[in-house]
């Protein structure tokens, strides 16, 4: 058996801060956008429900306040490969009017023995 030899290749990392009540077409904005993600075939996401919060337009939204527990923040983390980013980021303009979008670089673990995540996703 040989050895898996694992390599890093250049990535981003994007952040939505959202809010949990932003809807598109009908449903939960994280989830439409979670499924465009997934289909597009991005190499991880990941969502997460804050506790309390702030965005752009500086509505605070907490659990520790019922009233203001409507629209707590969500955050989604996506992690894509350098030469696939530019397409995805295409992509996430659609679904978001609101909210704020960072991207910072990062360094993916790539195992030799693995399939392309492209190939996961293909349909």
């Amino acid at each position: 058996m040989m050895p898996t030899i694992s390599t890093f290749q250049p990535g981003k990392r994007l952040r939505l801060f959202l809010g949990e009540s932003q809807s598109w077409q009908g449903h939960p904005l994280y989830r439409a956008i979670l499924d465009a993600v997934y289909h597009y075939g991005a190499v991880a996401a990941t969502v997460q429900r804050g506790i309390e919060g702030f965005g752009p337009e500086q509505h605070l939204s907490t659990e520790r306040l019922g009233e203001m527990a409507e629209n707590l923040p969500v955050l989604i983390e996506i992690i894509e490969t350098e030469e696939d980013i530019d397409g995805l980021l295409t992509i996430l303009d659609q679904f978001v009017q609101r909210g704020l979008i960072t991207m910072t670089p990062v360094s993916i673990l790539v195992r030799d023995n693995n399939q392309s995540h492209r190939e996961h996703h293909s349909d």
